[in-house]
Order: C-alpha cells, then structure tokens, then sequence
C-alpha cells in the first residue's frame, strides 16, 4: 500500500519520529486491533489508537451507554445515553479518523465465542479493557492459547495497573494471578468508585504498548507489572516472572480450552 498525501499530512508529526517514518505508519495502517471493554480504558485506547491511524480497530462490549459511564468513558457522550456503546464509539473513532476500519461486536465475551472474535480479522494484538476478574482471565488464556499479544489493565479508586503479555517473552496474567479472587473479595467500580482520569492515564499506555508491537519499538512492559497511584503521582515497576507451573502457559498447562468463571452479579452485564 502506498501513503496518500491526505495521510502523509494527517501522520506528519508521527511520521518524522525517528523508528517510525513512511515504512512504520504503513504498519499502522495495516495493523488489526481489538479492544474488549469500552469503557473508563477502552475509551482513550480506542481515540489515540485511531487517532495514530490504526488500519483495522475491533470494539467488543455488549453493554448500552449510561449516564454514570460519562465521567470517564471519553468516547461516549450524553447524546448517546442508551445507545450501544460499540455503536456510540463507532462513530466517535470514524469522525476522529475516517479512513479506520471499525468492526463491532455487541456480545457478552464467553468461552463460546472469544476465540472466533479474536480470529474474525486475525488481529494483532488485543487489549484487556475490561472490568472484572472472570473476563480478564478468559482474556488471558484465549491469547495464551491462541499465540497472540495483549495488554492487561485494571483501574479501581485512585489507583492503576498494567501489563503486556507476548508469546514466548515474559510472564503471562495467569502467571502472576493464578485464579480470580472470589465474587465478592473485590469490589468493583461501581462499589469502590474510580477517578475518572485514571481510565485516560492506563487506557493511553495500553494504546502505546499496542503501538511499540506493531512498530517494533522501545521497552514493552513484558516481565513487569506498571503501577501507578494518583494521590501520590507515583509510577512503580514489578518485575514478573514466568511461572513454570503456569495452568495455562507453564511447562506443563492443564488448561487447555477456555473457562468461564461466574461472574459477580452486579457485573454479569459489564465488559467496560
């Protein structure tokens, strides 16, 4: 594919970035990604990864727009108050970028249809926007299982984490989490509260570890678990190592298809 003169000027300050230049934004543009949850992480990921000119962006969530959504989910607004929010953020990444391929996907992530959705355009990397334990694991083992590279993030309160996963090169989230905690040992946002920036702060790095992939860039946050804690402005690293008796990707894995966890009940509807 050959670079117009429209996207030479629309990438220009991207294009120039020493490590990127016309060969790395044709990745771009030729590059599938897909986001599960659109919500407080999802939200920024997806503006920022059209934004940068991402070929093919596929949006997961079953879930319709609600007005508490709205102090952090940046791609919806109030106008799309009970719409689907796939459909709202749509239309927010076509009118961000309208040379983006935006597939939709308003279904509840299970272990019958994860793995077809991942497949349906071989994408190239996913990204775990999601909210509760159950789906994050599904998330997990379905990229373990299926060779593919994803971001995991997670906001509660003031606080923020994050982490990347790549074949063959660190610690998978099984690795460092084994099991998800029991239905009621977490609470979630909607129990504990969340700051609404802090989906901006994490969703943005996961847009840019999903960036460095496709380009080939810089340190990924493979082996290392990032916090970040907004009441004291502090980023820390975790160094993660690969568990060898990982269920899923260790030496000898015993998960070999997907489960399917129970929900907690105030979030059997919620991806984001």
């Amino acid at each position: 594919m050959e670079i117009t003169n429209e996207q030479m000027e629309r990438y220009s300050r991207q294009i120039i970035l020493q490590g990127v230049g016309g060969k790395g934004q044709k990745k771009l543009l030729q590059a599938k990604i897909l986001i599960i949850g659109i919500g407080g992480l999802g939200s920024p990921a997806a503006m920022y990864l059209a934004a940068a000119g991402l070929g093919t962006i596929g949006l997961v969530d079953f879930d319709n727009v609600d007005l508490s959504n709205l102090q952090r989910q940046i791609v919806h607004s109030t106008n799309d108050i009970g719409r689907p929010k796939v459909l709202s953020a749509k239309e927010s990444i076509t009118a961000i970028n309208p040379d983006v391929d935006v597939v939709t996907y308003q279904e509840i992530v299970d272990s019958g249809n994860l793995k077809n959705i991942i497949k349906d355009r071989d994408y190239d990397f996913i990204l775990d926007c999601t909210d509760n334990f159950p789906v994050k694991f599904l998330i997990n083992d379905a990229c373990v299982l299926l060779q593919k590279p994803f971001s995991h993030a997670g906001i509660l309160g003031f606080k923020g984490q994050t982490m990347t996963y790549v074949p063959g090169r660190g610690p998978c989230y099984r690795c460092v989490f084994q099991t998800p905690p029991p239905s009621d040992a977490v609470p979630s946002c909607k129990q504990a509260g969340v700051l609404g920036v802090l989906g901006g702060i994490i969703g943005t790095l996961q847009a840019t570890e999903a960036i460095k992939y496709i380009l080939g860039l810089g340190n990924l946050l493979t082996g290392c678990l990032l916090t970040y804690d907004a009441l004291t402005m502090d980023f820390r690293k975790v160094k993660l190592s690969r568990n060898k008796k990982c269920a899923v990707c260790g030496e000898k894995p015993t998960i070999t298809r997907l489960i399917d966890y129970e929900q907690p009940k105030c979030e059997t509807r919620r991806l984001s």
